[in-house]
């Protein structure tokens, strides 16, 4: 099983919002970056992702789940554009700042370090657990 962050503004879309979705989930809209797309077309349906505050609070806040696959994204008519669905799943016990995350030696090559930029990006399974860890999430979720 793969694993992913998702980067928002909560201005724009916070994981209070998110989480108002409830089981239905919401389009990933709005991606308009072709590494960020490729990743969303990636995934399946199930998989785990973090939920990052970007801009404001720069941490992980929760975690959601794929509940459908790449499809054309709803905000434009252009085809290059796709998103997938995700639904909120846990709240992080303990949201997990970028300093720390950027602290932590365990991380020095995650995504969210060396490209900050990228707004949807993969994780590894020991990226996954020791963020999960700081997080207070022990074991992590699968």
């Amino acid at each position: 099983m793969a694993y992913w962050l998702f980067k928002s503004e909560p201005s724009t879309w916070s994981w209070e919002m998110q989480k108002k979705k409830g089981e239905a989930g919401q389009e990933w809209d709005g991606v308009r970056n072709y590494q960020a797309r490729n990743n969303m077309r990636a995934m399946k349906p199930g998989e785990k992702g973090f939920f990052y505050h970007s801009q404001e609070g720069l941490e992980v806040v929760g975690i959601v789940e794929v509940v459908r696959p790449a499809h054309p994204d709803s905000t434009t008519d252009d085809a290059r554009w796709e998103c997938v669905d995700v639904k909120a799943v846990k709240d992080m016990p303990r949201p997990v700042p970028l300093t720390e995350i950027k602290a932590n030696d365990k991380l020095k090559d995650m995504v969210l370090v060396v490209n900050s930029r990228l707004s949807v990006q993969p994780v590894t399974d020991a990226e996954w657990a020791e963020v999960c860890r700081m997080g207070g999430l022990s074991p992590a979720p699968k």
